[in-house]
């Protein structure tokens, strides 16, 4: 009995770490290049697989690269993605950049306990909670009043410095005035 105990605890650990290992793998890791210097998100597929699953498909397409911070509060988050209007080098639509989404369906909500913190990043949607497509937002303070109410699909683990230096917005909304934009979206971590 002792044995198959310990071999039963050696089969867990061994698919911990395994869990782990791929958690961490380079193709859940999207550098975004911002003007002043890279990104690195470390993803969360663990948490919302679909979501993930989503936001690395585009990156790979080339569908982020170019796409504005329509929408940036200071002292709370940073808001791009917007494939559809957003996209500074071809078919950039001011008025409508925020609007838009992906060719993509919308997906259904992943809501978790992972609190929303400084460099968390989320994915944006409409009031209904399974609108989420292809905008996401970086959280530049704590905002725990999100908590349960977005899904999360990730954390800055280097630049955050970077993402602090964003354009902020001067509209109500925070709407950005010639706003800066993700460069290049690429997953993995930078070469």
């Amino acid at each position: 009995m002792k044995l198959i105990k310990f071999a039963l605890a050696g089969l867990v650990t061994l698919l911990a770490s395994f869990s782990l290992a791929s958690a961490q793998s380079a193709d859940n890791y999207l550098t975004i290049q911002l003007k002043d210097g890279p990104v690195v998100i470390q993803l969360m597929p663990d948490v919302a697989p679909k979501h993930v699953a989503q936001i690395k498909k585009l990156a790979s397409e080339g569908q982020y690269d170019n796409v504005a911070f329509h929408r940036v509060i200071e002292g709370f988050m940073a808001q791009t993605g917007d494939v559809q209007y957003g996209n500074m080098k071809n078919g950039f639509d001011k008025a409508r950049a925020g609007t838009g989404g992906s060719k993509l369906p919308n997906l259904p909500a992943e809501f978790s306990k992972v609190p929303f913190q400084r460099g968390t990043v989320g994915m944006a949607r409409s009031q209904d909670p399974n609108s989420a497509n292809s905008q996401f937002f970086i959280m530049f303070a704590d905002g725990s009043f999100l908590n349960g109410q977005y899904t999360v699909v990730g954390k800055v683990v280097s630049g955050m410095e970077f993402v602090d230096k964003i354009k902020r917005g001067q509209g109500g909304n925070g709407e950005v005035s010639d706003p800066d934009r993700m460069v290049k979206v690429t997953v993995g971590r930078p070469q």
